[in-house]
């Protein structure tokens, strides 16, 4: 086990959504943008149109800027945050899938080559050579998002690998086609709205053509996003849909999301119908404000539809592993942590701590609680998801916390408490410190007289 990275007031698991959210506009720009700059460059050629370059050459620039500056530095910040919140989570992805994200990594150092290639080549080579270098990055930043979403798939629905631990079967799992699918629409639609910001910029009659232009493909994408995800959603295990329709606060942020993709649908049908000459820049980084709400309330669906693993069947939330997984050679160990003791498990807390006694027990209690709970809480009152604001609701005093806390597994989102009776008595002496409940006699907690 590694040590414990703890996030005060959000949260790790608030923070890490914050960065991957920001990530996935301008990562999804870059994936769907150049599908539409190499049909408009085509349709330049075609029509003998040279005023439609000059758009390409300003949404070329600003996907090389906004995408691969805000995009890279984005990606760099979800590794970083996930390897330190949940590091064995992101141990067993690299130990499973190490030579999927070194093949997306060589079609991402394409994709850097050919967006530089393509803006630095404008009327300096061939039309046909120009074209198939905009073809090559819009390919190759699709195939990163094939790679991508088997991974992320992986992690809510591992299907075969539990049985058999092998790379394909985890990778195409139950999810990943509606996934990918519905990915691959939306990434129109967001390109669209992308498109238009960079065309409302432009006072002349080829930027409302493009606002017209793009409003068709984020019609498109969005219509079609819609159809795959209600294929996603019939896929997804029963199990993350009751975890879904448990907890207010995810159906708030779904219908938050419905709620903005119907803006953004009205949106695409107003430019779609010309009626874009009211679409500023101003207003066009607004929508994709709007359409940042959107993606918010599904990725939050989506993360916690998972609880309380971090891939499920294999490790709960708090990335204590739940399952035997025997074509990995990897066995439970809840079963030994409740017979031998969560504490002696890690190798960062001080031996002083690792027995609990009367004199080291709410220090032992306080590693107890953030090391199981952080996952998913904050500890003090005051912060997101406040573990001693939950108990004031539920159990305040130490021995009701302690009965209190053998029920966690009975929750759909929640791991069960792991550890011995004298662990869980430590815990709760300590939650009782939090929640200005009745304490514990230090005699109760190490012997449980």
């Amino acid at each position: 086990m590694y040590p414990l990275f703890e996030v005060p007031l959000i949260g790790g698991p608030l923070l890490i959504a914050l960065i991957a959210t920001f990530h996935i506009l301008p990562s999804h720009v870059a994936t769907g943008a150049f599908w539409f700059t190499y049909y408009v460059e085509n349709k330049s050629y075609k029509e003998n149109r040279p005023e439609l370059l000059e758009f390409l050459k300003k949404f070329s620039l600003s996907i090389l800027i906004f995408c691969f500056v805000t995009g890279s530095l984005t990606g760099i910040g979800i590794w970083y945050a996930a390897t330190a919140i949940s590091p064995r989570a992101i141990t067993g992805l690299i130990h499973n899938y190490v030579w999927g994200w070194a093949t997306e990594w060589v079609f991402f150092i394409i994709e850097i080559a050919a967006i530089y290639a393509y803006f630095y080549t404008f009327g300096k080579i061939s039309r046909k050579a120009h074209l198939r270098v905009g073809l090559i990055y819009a390919m190759a930043a699709w195939i990163s998002m094939v790679i991508i979403t088997g991974i992320l798939g992986f992690m809510m629905t591992p299907g075969p690998w539990l049985k058999t631990g092998g790379f394909f079967g985890g990778f195409f799992n139950d999810t990943y086609w509606p996934q990918l699918f519905m990915r691959t629409s939306f990434m129109f639609a967001i390109a669209g709205s992308y498109a238009a910001i960079v065309a409302g910029s432009m006072k002349s009659e080829t930027g409302e053509e493009i606002k017209k232009l793009a409003g068709k493909w984020g019609l498109a994408g969005m219509l079609a996003g819609a159809l795959c995800l209600g294929w996603y959603v019939l896929k997804m295990p029963a199990e993350a849909k009751a975890v879904i329709g448990s907890l207010k606060f995810v159906k708030t942020m779904l219908y938050m999301g419905g709620f903005t993709a119907i803006v953004m649908v009205l949106y695409f049908v107003l430019l779609a119908l010309g009626k874009g000459r009211f679409v500023t820049p101003a207003v066009g980084v607004a929508m994709m404000g709007v359409l940042f709400l959107a993606i918010s309330g599904g990725e939050t669906a989506r993360e916690v539809s998972r609880r309380p693993y971090l891939i499920p069947g294999y490790m709960y939330s708090n990335q204590i592993i739940a399952r035997d997984l025997p074509a990995k050679g990897i066995k439970s160990e809840v079963e030994k942590m409740n017979r031998e003791g969560f504490l002696t498990s890690y190798a960062f807390l001080p031996e002083s701590v690792k027995t609990v006694n009367e004199s080291n027990y709410l220090l032992a209690g306080e590693a107890v609680t953030k090391l199981q709970c952080v996952a998913c809480h904050t500890i003090p009152e005051g912060g997101r998801n406040s573990l001693a604001a939950a108990y004031k609701r539920v159990a305040k005093d130490a021995d009701e916390i302690f009965d209190h806390l053998d029920t966690l597994g009975d929750y759909k989102y929640m791991p069960p408490f792991v550890g011995t009776d004298v662990e869980r008595r430590a815990a709760a002496a300590y939650i009782a410190t939090l929640t200005g409940g009745k304490g514990a006699d230090p005699s109760w907690v190490a012997t449980g007289n």
